[in-house]
């Protein structure tokens, strides 16, 4: 019968595990020196290797060898292999979570070594126990007999209780880096007679995402069309799904505001028999490592995902806007939200890329011809306005000084929007938060001494006023003149003292009309 490949070629000594070098320096230590704990705790994601070096330490202290231990070679080695060894006893904690189980394995516990020098218990899934089990399995697992040893392994060390991991030996299993998965499979397919090329053994290795199992898995799936030689296309047909490479160029062509390339990129996706409902939960999910990525260092547990996927995502996040990441996880949000009751999820995602690629989300109006970060300053009708400082020096050298001190400000005619925008355009280089405040204010006024910002809460007041000399300053340096800024709350009515007053407008309509104006 076949063998699948993952269990064919299980690492029968500790020279041959992938990526987990900081376990086995610690494990062949204690085992050449005899000085083994009673309890150990393996802890880390699925595929990782934890049943597996489970299995090494329990052959490793009932090895028979003179030499490294264990040699896999000698009988108890291979009985452990087989699972036929009497004193190495594995429980699935998944179907056996009950105070039962657990009374039964401390009778059990009693009863000395029938082969080896060590009985070993290894207890998968652990956090699966209930709160009874653990409870009944506290005073025997702080003090076995001296001949007993537990291996609890685990995915979510977290649901485990506190005495429980304060009476083990902690080690955490890591996601297996990308250039070691690779060279584990060419070695595989080396042996095996299959000639595979790199750019397939790349992609199946970004797909298992640092699992050696998954990893296998999807080369044995590769391996099962019968072919000896496997291409990258082949990879792809075989898989069917879109990784992570792909939300990262359909996410750059919506950046880039090349809605023909997203739209293509996603039909090419949906053709090769991706679910649309799950393309779409899949990329709010690369939204949301974005977003985590761009103010966290160091992100590979909370992403959960493998170092080299983390320095894709890590790259396209600098190089986002936040505001381009949240509109991307609202509106692809509301998407998935629509497309449960639709007949045509395809038409709501297309109209979702199309929002989000020419920039229907945003306040500012798009235009494919001129980049955003080049839209800096400019009227409604989109042409250029220079700032106060070119005023001042084309009034000085036209021989004007008089203009030059007044320093006339034409506020009708600057695109208050665009403005704001290219404010927090450079702001974004001085904190990393700075964009926070973007979707809750808005440019409201400009004055020749002032400008007014309107917030959307109090809250955002605060904010702002914390950030207002880095405001201050970027004015100046978009418009040439140096204003202070004041910030209130939507609706709030009290303004700048540069803002005409009711005075003065009825001053100018009596100079315009030549008439006589009663307030009344």
């Amino acid at each position: 019968m076949y063998t699948a490949l993952y269990r064919a070629y299980r690492p029968e000594t500790f020279d041959t595990v992938l990526g987990q070098e900081h376990i086995v320096k610690i494990l062949k230590n204690q085992i050449a020196s005899d000085a083994t704990g009673h309890a150990y705790l393996f802890c880390g994601t699925r595929g990782t290797g934890k049943t597996t070096t489970a299995r090494l330490l329990a052959k490793g202290v009932n090895c028979t060898s003179e030499n490294i231990r264990p040699c896999g070679v000698c009988n108890n080695c291979k009985a452990i292999k087989d699972g036929t060894f009497m004193d190495v006893i594995e429980i699935d904690a998944a179907s056996n979570n009950g105070v039962d189980n657990i009374r039964e394995l401390k009778e059990s516990v009693k009863y000395p070594p029938a082969v080896g020098r060590k009985k070993v218990y290894i207890i998968d899934e652990v956090h699966m126990l209930s709160t009874g089990a653990f409870n009944a399995l506290l005073k025997t697992l702080e003090e076995p007999p001296e001949s007993v040893m537990f291996i609890l392994a685990t995915t979510e060390p977290q649901k485990l209780p506190a005495t429980i991991l304060s009476r083990c030996l902690r080690l955490d299993f890591r996601r297996v880096p990308e250039t070691v998965l690779k060279s584990g499979m060419k070695s595989i397919c080396q042996t095996m007679g299959i000639n595979i090329d790199d750019g397939a053994l790349a992609l199946v290795a970004a797909n298992a995402d640092g699992s050696v199992r998954d990893g296998l898995s999807i080369l044995d799936q590769c391996l099962s069309a019968g072919s000896k030689d496997i291409s990258r296309d082949d990879v792809l047909e075989i898989l069917g799904t879109a990784g992570e490479d792909t939300f990262l160029e359909i996410t750059d062509a919506v950046a880039r505001h090349n809605v023909a390339e997203g739209l293509l990129l996603l039909d090419r996706v949906l053709a090769d028999g991706k679910d649309v409902r799950q393309f779409m939960k899949d990329w709010v999910t690369h939204y949301r490592n974005l977003l985590i990525t761009k103010f966290v260092n160091n992100a590979e547990d909370m992403l959960n995902m493998s170092c080299e996927n983390i320095e894709r995502i890590c790259g396209q996040s600098q190089r986002l806007d936040i505001m381009e990441i949240n509109n991307g996880i609202i509106e692809l949000s509301k998407t998935m939200a629509d497309a449960k009751w639709s007949t045509q999820p395809r038409v709501l995602l297309e109209l979702c890329i199309v929002k989000m690629a020419t920039g229907m989300l945003q306040k500012t109006t798009y235009v494919q011809s001129q980049p955003p970060a080049q839209q800096a300053l400019g009227t409604k009708e989109g042409i250029s306005v220079p700032g106060i400082k070119e005023i001042k020096n084309k009034a000085l050298k036209e021989g004007r000084p008089e203009a030059a001190a007044e320093s006339v400000f034409d506020a009708a005619a600057i695109d208050k929007d665009a403005l704001w925008h290219s404010i927090f355009e450079k702001g974004e280089a001085s904190s990393a938060s700075f964009n926070l405040i973007r979707t809750g204010t808005e440019l409201t006024d400009i004055g020749d001494k002032q400008f007014v910002v309107a917030a959307s809460s109090s809250a955002i007041v605060n904010y702002v006023e914390k950030k207002k000399k880095v405001l201050e300053d970027i004015m100046e340096e978009s418009t040439g003149v140096r204003r202070d800024l004041i910030c209130r709350v939507k609706g709030d009515k009290c303004g700048g003292s540069d803002m005409p007053d009711i005075e003065s407008i009825k001053k100018n309509a009596e100079n315009a009309l030549g008439i006589d104006i009663e307030l009344v």
